[in-house]
């Protein structure tokens, strides 16, 4: 995104601050709120130049992103921003876990530049790989150091190869996106986050609003201030997972969840129905993790919910209302 008009959009859409004075090389997780306050998008944006900026979305939310991005630039006149959409161009790898840095300098042509003090978290600038040139933001998904390595598709094979013969693992998206991202508590646009839900019943609200107007900003100062949000958004681990013929179960997807006293679907004063948005097993710390929003009387750390999983009853413990980390193996922030 980018022209004279790129950061003032931006700077609109955007709940952090984007602009300004960030300076180049500066990446800033992010939301996208609608008017109503909810989590319209879930995004970074890494400032590139005084007039330019890399907006990363995420693997199924990019052209909705681009297009909420176009729609706000024409309605408010906007039009000297020129989008370029990159995604048939760029090759993204994550590059992840405790040897991520030894892995990557073994293979940079100047391993000292990835050192923490000369590439700070959230991050990113262009580094050199066998001579090649790779746009390196230094951000993790999973909990642990990393980063987020861009170049262009011709390229994208032979780094692969580089990295495989590092001692790479390959993984998908059923650990980077799933299990890891759970362990850290993080969540994910359109399925934790979404329109129905604030950022503050998410766990993800900012400790100060800034002083700019962003789109939905009126709410999301209304549910500031309130005493307490209809709901939070829970981290839970299931209790018990042998069904009744004995099998056990390792449940994905989204599956109601009940009072464990009456079997009556949770309910918040809203009328919005509690079901896990997201459910996997987390390898790091042997448990069957869950996230769901739950209605504000019954997010209780500690407490116990059920959950239904094909008309079979499962116990799911509380362990964190809002955003807490099960498992913490380094010092990186989340994205969140």
């Amino acid at each position: 995104v980018s022209g004279p008009d790129a950061e003032a959009l931006l700077e609109y859409l955007s709940v952090a601050r984007v602009g300004g004075n960030q300076p180049v090389g500066k990446g800033v997780y992010t939301h996208f709120l609608d008017e109503t306050g909810g989590v319209h998008s879930d995004l970074t944006v890494v400032r590139l130049g005084t007039e330019s900026y890399r907006v990363i979305c995420g693997g199924d939310t990019g052209h909705r992103d681009y297009v909420w991005m176009t729609r706000m630039a024409e309605a408010r006149g906007l039009g000297r921003v020129h989008f370029e959409d990159r995604t048939d161009q760029l090759a993204t790898l994550g590059l992840w876990g405790p040897e991520a840095r030894q892995t990557l300098q073994a293979l940079a042509d100047d391993p000292e530049e990835l050192s923490d003090e000369r590439f700070p978290f959230a991050t990113a600038r262009e580094i050199r790989v066998h001579g090649l040139p790779v746009w390196a933001f230094r951000i993790s998904y999973v909990g642990e150091q990393g980063w987020e390595l861009y170049v262009p598709f011709s390229y994208g094979l032979g780094l692969w190869d580089a990295l495989y013969e590092q001692g790479v693992t390959p993984v998908g998206i059923e650990t980077y996106a799933n299990s890891r991202r759970l362990e850290k508590s993080l969540r994910l646009q359109n399925v934790d986050l979404l329109t129905e839900y604030n950022l503050y019943e998410a766990g993800l609200a900012r400790p100060k609003v800034k002083a700019a107007d962003f789109h939905g900003k009126a709410a999301y100062l209304e549910q500031r201030e309130r005493d307490g949000q209809p709901a939070y958004l829970c981290t839970m681990t299931l209790r018990e997972n042998v069904d009744a013929a004995g099998v056990a179960r390792y449940p994905v997807g989204q599956w109601p969840i009940l009072d464990p006293e009456t079997g009556d679907v949770l309910v918040d004063s809203t009328g919005r129905r509690s079901y896990t948005s997201s459910v996997v097993y987390g390898p790091s710390v042997g448990e069957i993790i869950a996230l769901g929003y739950l209605p504000a009387a019954y997010a209780r750390e500690g407490d116990t919910v059920t959950m239904e999983y094909f008309g079979e009853h499962y116990p799911l413990r509380i362990e964190a209302v809002g955003y807490r980390a099960l498992y913490d193996p380094d010092n990186e922030r989340p994205r969140s």
